[in-house]
């Protein structure tokens, strides 16, 4: 069945001219500093390296990723950087550096010798609520216009309010809220959620991942249909020039294969634009992260 997924999705590459995974991770397994990966989630406890991917990738019509930040440290970016030398499919990282940190100017200009470096990351769904609200953190956001540096925003949707709120403040500042901020797919809880994505879209510059997702629902006990109610609201909310497709893998291995995640996009957008699908699947992507 994969196989026959993956061929239909090398027919639409090459009739569709590609597509860009924009939130992959990549990692040297460590137990102590990877200690986010508890038992349950076994499948992760092992190297997931751009060798690994690169199959996977290309069986499913995807020309290259970008990939994001696991672990909060500046030797993770340059980590990323590095793989980034040695292997063409990462067309962008997405590093951490301390963006409370008062020297941030010259950290970023530090890391500004590295084009491929296109934005940065926190992992405040790890952070008390108003996070996001702080002046140090928000002195840090300020600084990376300078360099067209773009900021992924990961947060569960508890931390929605504080987020409308950050992102009022920063109009000019190009933010891409991750995982569509992880909606509790599982407890079928949507309408809060939802009325706080539809205000956060409100602003232009904030744009939307469809990544994540199935980690949200029940492992590998979902159904397709459980998605769509999640997906109109974020369709509807940020359109199809303000999305962007994305896998998270390897983590979404937990729940589900990749070929199954793009498969269920492709086929939600079935009656979609030509012009549509290309925006989700590659052109967002490359206009957002400056690819």
């Amino acid at each position: 069945m994969e196989e026959e997924v993956s061929i239909q999705s090398m027919r639409d590459h090459q009739m569709d001219g590609g597509a860009i995974d924009t939130h992959v991770h990549f990692w040297k397994y460590h137990k102590i500093r990877d200690a986010w990966i508890t038992d349950d989630m076994k499948t992760l406890q092992q190297d997931y390296l751009p060798q690994t991917l690169i199959g996977t990738l290309k069986r499913n019509g995807v020309d290259g990723c970008v990939a994001v930040q696991a672990d909060q440290s500046e030797l993770e970016t340059l980590f990323l950087v590095e793989l980034a030398k040695t292997h063409s499919i990462i067309k962008g990282v997405v590093g951490w550096v301390d963006l409370q940190n008062e020297n941030i100017g010259e950290r970023l200009h530090y890391f500004s010798q590295y084009p491929i470096i296109k934005g940065w990351r926190h992992v405040v769904q790890g952070e008390p609520d108003d996070f996001l609200l702080r002046p140090a953190f928000q002195k840090g956001i300020s600084a990376l216009q300078q360099y067209n540096y773009t900021y992924d925003v990961l947060i569960y949707p508890r931390q929605l309010k504080a987020a409308l709120e950050f992102v009022a403040r920063f109009p000019a500042q190009k933010l891409v809220i991750d995982h569509c901020a992880k909606p509790d797919i599982a407890g079928k809880e949507i309408d809060e959620w939802a009325g706080m994505m539809k205000e956060i879209a409100k602003h232009p510059n904030v744009y939307c991942k469809l990544s994540g997702l199935f980690t949200e629902a029940k492992w590998k006990q979902w159904s397709p249909g459980e998605f769509y109610p999640y997906l109109d609201v974020v369709f509807d909310a940020f359109g199809t020039n303000r999305l962007l497709f994305g896998s998270d893998w390897p983590v979404i291995l937990l729940s589900g294969m990749y070929v199954q995640w793009k498969s269920l996009l492709e086929k939600y957008m079935e009656n979609f634009d030509r012009d549509e699908k290309e925006n989700v699947f590659g052109k967002n992507a490359t206009r957002f992260y400056n690819l």
